[in-house]
């Protein structure tokens, strides 16, 4: 994350530079909404032990 990399206080004063501060934010979120990956996976949530073996069972028959 960007926000890992911040390690100073800084001070922004002026017109000037607060306009520049708040338009690198801007870029950055706009980056950050095409970098993002999507993912055509489908998750299944298994819930109890009987649906974990029915799991196992389908993944050893398509690993056969």
């Amino acid at each position: 994350m960007a926000t890992s990399s911040i390690t100073k206080n800084f001070i922004v004063s002026g017109e000037k530079q607060v306009e520049m501060f708040a338009d690198a934010i801007e870029e950055s979120y706009q980056e950050s909404l095409h970098r993002t990956p999507t993912s055509d996976m489908r998750i299944t949530h298994l819930h109890g032990l009987e649906e974990v073996k029915k799991f196992m069972e389908k993944r050893k028959k398509a690993n056969a």
